[in-house]
C-alpha cells in the first residue's frame, strides 16, 4: 500500500482487530493510519491502548477519511444501521471491502451509493495469521484497489480470489464456518479419550498434535496424492482403524457433514436475500 493510505474499520470485532494486527505486524500501514469506529468507546479505546490506532464512535466522519472503509460488522448491523448511515459518506476514491457474512455486492453498493466493493469471506485462523480467505470484488474496483485488498487480506493468512461472486456464499459454508466443524469434531474427540480413561489434558494434547499433524502431513503431499489414499495408508484389512471407519460411515457421518455445509450455505444465502437495508428507529 502507498504510504499515505488510510484504512478505516467500521465494526471493532474480532476480525477488524486480526486485520488490524496483521497488518501491523507486518509493517504495511503505520498506527496512526488506522481508523477504528464503533457504538463502545470501551471497545475502540482498547484496541487504541492495545495498537496505537485512532478511536471513533462516530462512523460518518470515520468513513470520511478512509481511502479502505472495512465493512466489518454483524449482516443485521450491516442492512439494518450501516448502510443507511454510511450513505453517500465514501469518499468517491475509496474502496469499500466487507467481510459481513451473506450480504452481496450489489446491495451493499445500493445501500451505500458506492460501486467501488470487495467482498471477502475470511475465517477465524486468521486471528493469528492462519487464516484464508476467498475474496471478490465489482467490475469498477481497480488492478491498485485489488492489490490494497489482497495485502489487507493476506495480513490474516492465505487469500484466494474468484471472479464469480456466488463463490463467496459456499466459502462462507466451506471455510468461513469450517472452524466450527473442526472443533466440534476435535471436542467429539477429546470427550471419547476422556470416556476411555485418559485424563482431559492428556486426551486434548493428543488430538491436538494429531489433528495439526495431520493436517501439515497433508499438505506437505498436496497435489501428489488423493485424501482418500492418505486415508488408506492408515486404514489396515479388519484393523482398528477400519472398524472406526465402518462405523463412522454407517453414523452417515459423510451425510451429516455435506448436509450440514448446505445448511450453512443456505443460511449465508438467507442473510443477503432476506434482510433489506432500512433506516434505524427512532
Amino acid at each position: 500500500m502507498n504510504a499515505g493510505t488510510r484504512v478505516v474499520f467500521i465494526g471493532p470485532g474480532v476480525m477488524a482487530e486480526s486485520m488490524i494486527r496483521g497488518l501491523l505486524h507486518q509493517k504495511a500501514l503505520p498506527p496512526d493510519h488506522i481508523v477504528v469506529s464503533g457504538p463502545r468507546e470501551e471497545r475502540v479505546k482498547e484496541l487504541q491502548a492495545r495498537y496505537g490506532v485512532t478511536p471513533l464512535v462516530d462512523n460518518i466522519t470515520a468513513a470520511r477519511q478512509g481511502d479502505v472503509v472495512v465493512l466489518s460488522v454483524k449482516p443485521q448491523t450491516l442492512l439494518g444501521k450501516v448502510l443507511h448511515e454510511l450513505q453517500g459518506q465514501i469518499p468517491e476514491h475509496a474502496l469499500v471491502l466487507s467481510i459481513v457474512a451473506g450480504v452481496p455486492i450489489a446491495r451493499i453498493a445500493a445501500g451505500l451509493g458506492h460501486d467501488k466493493i470487495v467482498r471477502a469471506m475470511p475465517n477465524t485462523p486468521g486471528q493469528i495469521g492462519q487464516g484464508i480467505t476467498v475474496w471478490t470484488a465489482s467490475p469498477t474496483v481497480s488492478e491498485e484497489q485489488k492489490a490494497m485488498a489482497r495485502e489487507i487480506l493476506a495480513a490474516m493468512g492465505e487469500e484466494i480470489y474468484m471472479n464469480d461472486e456466488d463463490y463467496l456464499d459456499m466459502a462462507t459454508a466451506l471455510s468461513g464456518t469450517g472452524p466450527a466443524y473442526v472443533f466440534l469434531f476435535m471436542e467429539a474427540l477429546v470427550d471419547a479419550g476422556v470416556h476411555l480413561g485418559f485424563p482431559r489434558r492428556i486426551a486434548e494434547k493428543l488430538v491436538v498434535q494429531t489433528v495439526l499433524g495431520s493436517a501439515a502431513y497433508y499438505k506437505r503431499v498436496q497435489g501428489e496424492v488423493h485424501l482418500a489414499h492418505l486415508r488408506n495408508q492408515v486404514t489396515s484389512p479388519a484393523g482398528t482403524t477400519a472398524a472406526a471407519l465402518y462405523y463412522l460411515e454407517k453414523a452417515g457421518f459423510r451425510t451429516a457433514i455435506s448436509r450440514a455445509v448446505w445448511a450453512a450455505y443456505l443460511r449465508s444465502k438467507e442473510l443477503g436475500q432476506t434482510a433489506q437495508p432500512s433506516p434505524p428507529k427512532e
